[in-house]
């Protein structure tokens, strides 16, 4: 087993990084829609577009690409030689990416709330949680590039 995924280390990595192109748009995305649904509660037509795009961008995008990404990035921990457990970096990465992982949940949470319409969150704090996942991803890349740790 450690010599296949050894040998599929470039395809695993690579598809560990499209994966999480994928989910971080998503994620990057998804907030500011809301931001526009309850900005435009007053317009049914507007709140409907708002709902069915929120639903596609989770259900077809972000759910999948996140089990891409986690999947492909299980696979890399367990290739031989990938990751030291014994550094701080993989531990920070480790924590920051469950972070990712709870802002995608609370983003599925609010998502049913809008669309039952019983979201009582303002446009300012969908503004606020919007900047959550630059500062997950920011803490991934360095903890990942750079080692400071």
């Amino acid at each position: 087993m450690q010599d296949i995924l050894g040998s599929l280390y470039p395809w695993t990595k690579s598809l560990h990084v499209i994966a999480v192109i994928a989910w971080m748009a998503g994620l990057f995305y998804l907030p500011r829609l809301y931001v526009h649904h309850v900005e435009n509660k007053a317009r049914p037509d507007s709140v409907a577009l708002f709902g069915m795009m929120e639903y596609k961008l989770l259900r077809f995008i972000m759910n999948p690409s996140m089990i891409a990404t986690w999947t492909f990035g299980l696979l890399l921990v367990a290739t031989p030689g990938v990751v030291d457990w014994s550094q701080v970096w993989p531990w920070t990465k480790a924590a920051a990416v469950l972070g990712m992982t709870w802002f995608h949940m609370w983003c599925a949470v609010h998502r049913k709330k809008l669309a039952e319409g019983r979201d009582e969150a303002t446009g300012r704090t969908y503004r606020l949680m919007n900047e959550v996942p630059t500062l997950l991803m920011v803490i991934i890349v360095v903890s990942v590039i750079a080692r400071p740790f």
